[in-house]
């Protein structure tokens, strides 16, 4: 099994269902002979030809609107939009279109549709390369929002969500592109897209993220385990639908939570998974939830996003609150 960091992941699930299913195509801004801004689709071209790896102009309305004509007819796209800011020319066709076909056609047609796109802070980028807008995808019943956070997780979602009949958003969080390697074998084997991974027991507080700030989130795990804290660490991946069953099981356990996100603090997935919580496990729980997230305001540019993005520190800071409850 070779050791894939999670873009080369993103790549080899691209190439196992291109291979394995005719009907898959990529479309996307300069995914073909260039394999892409960050090198997802890389070879692909080469090796599948301009009719299956399709590069498109910079329209962003234009290839989720083809997309969706493609997906109507039975085929199966895998849509670019090159980074997640770039996506509000699109968000028309997503809204009006993918998220409501099925219930339009009560059924009769449904969209096996992927748009994938990088996203969040963390590479000192322009702006409107560093957006973590998820919670404007996961208000829109309808489609799936996939977030995964190392290259199997990635390797095995992105399968699921090319399968998937219905229409999935892929967010790819760039800042972790290559921060890691694991072991990743191309052995098609797809992961459940509506389940969270409980990836660390423990018995004192819930810590919950997902994406990138999983990274920060381990990290902090790590040192509040030297301070005899246990936290149990959780994937979220997909946050629409979300597993709250997962979430609500752990709290259960611990009595405490803490939800990490890098996007701003209101309105956010994390505000979501607070108040499922405090409506389902309000009675085990000891302390109040805490949230750690980016602030109400434009992601930086790049000389202080590190002064956005949240930290190993506020994450600790964060469980240590919810330990003075007993």
């Amino acid at each position: 099994m070779p050791e894939l960091t999670l873009v080369e992941a993103v790549n080899l699930a691209l190439a196992h269902e291109l291979a394995r299913d005719p009907e898959v195509v990529l479309l996307g801004q300069d995914i073909g002979k260039a394999g892409g801004v960050f090198r997802a689709t890389d070879g692909l071209w080469q090796r599948f030809g301009a009719e299956r790896v399709i590069d498109t102009p910079l329209a962003e309305s234009t290839i989720v609107g083809v997309s969706v004509g493609m997906a109507a007819q039975g085929m199966r796209p895998v849509a670019e939009i090159q980074f997640m800011g770039f996506i509000f020319p699109a968000f028309n066709q997503i809204a009006t279109a993918v998220a409501r076909m099925r219930n339009r056609t009560r059924g009769r047609i449904t969209l096996p549709l992927v748009i994938r796109m990088p996203f969040g802070g963390g590479i000192h980028a322009p702006e409107h390369h560093s957006e973590s807008t998820e919670a404007l995808l996961a208000h829109l019943p309808g489609l799936k929002v996939v977030i995964p956070s190392t290259p199997a997780r990635a390797y095995g979602l992105l399968l699921a969500a090319i399968r998937d009949p219905d229409p999935v958003i892929f967010l790819e969080p760039k800042r972790i592109y290559r921060q890691q390697r694991e072991y990743v074998e191309d052995d098609g084997e797809a992961y459940p897209l509506e389940a969270c991974f409980v990836e660390r027991e423990g018995s004192d507080v819930t810590l919950v993220s997902w994406g990138a700030m999983m990274k920060e989130t381990r990290e902090a795990a790590e040192r509040l385990a030297q301070d005899g804290i246990s936290c149990e660490v959780i994937d979220v991946v997909t946050v629409a639908p979300l597993d709250v069953a997962t979430l609500v099981e752990s709290v259960q356990k611990t009595g405490r939570c803490v939800v990490v996100q890098e996007a701003p603090r209101s309105g956010g997935v994390a505000s979501e998974i607070a108040a499922e919580l405090a409506e389902k496990a309000i009675l085990s729980l000891i302390a109040p939830i805490e949230r750690v997230t980016g602030y109400d305001t434009i992601m930086p540019y790049p000389r202080t996003e590190h002064r956005y993005m949240p930290t190993v520190s506020r994450i600790v800071e964060a469980v240590q609150r919810v330990m003075e409850f007993h």
